[in-house]
């Protein structure tokens, strides 16, 4: 893998966090010491099973967000559809892989729905709250419900 692509990329997130407007930031993880990321197995927003190890070979761009996000999740979903379309050919080595932090609402449907409207390449995952709850831990990534006025229920997923 062309280590100038792997630059653009988490350049890219981190423009993309810059740009967030309800002060969340985003950030771009490591395993500390290196390690292979984890696989998982989920319900796909493409009707098939979701493995991260079915990419192997690409360069995996994966965020947790939830498709009722207003702020951070759009922001950044937009600019990943812009990188790709910049990286032209390029953008065959390049896979986004979206994790729903809010099962109840995001089925496969709903996040093919949503995915599809940045770009029909990226893929969600959804699953059970255990399964979810499961990769958020092998990812080091934290997600709270957050109750608002009138029943609404915000979620704050961290990021890496």
């Amino acid at each position: 893998m062309n280590r100038t692509f792997l630059l653009l990329a988490s350049l890219l997130l981190n423009v993309a966090s810059a740009r967030a407007d309800d002060g969340a930031t985003l950030k771009a993880g490591v395993f500390d010491p290196p390690r292979a990321a984890p696989d998982f197995a989920l319900p796909g927003s493409n009707g098939a099973e979701l493995k991260l190890s079915a990419y192997r070979g690409k360069v995996v761009l994966l965020g947790f967000g939830f498709t009722s996000c207003t702020a951070v999740c759009p922001i950044t979903l937009g600019t990943l559809a812009q990188v790709h379309k910049k990286l032209g050919a390029q953008a065959n080595e390049l896979q986004v892989i979206y994790i729903t932090v809010d099962p109840e609402r995001d089925d496969a449907p709903r996040l093919k729905k949503y995915l599809t409207a940045f770009n029909p390449t990226f893929v969600g995952g959804t699953g059970t709250d255990t399964q979810l709850a499961a990769v958020r831990k092998d990812f080091g990534i934290a997600a709270e419900k957050v109750a608002g006025p009138m029943a609404a229920t915000r979620i704050r997923p961290s990021s890496i």
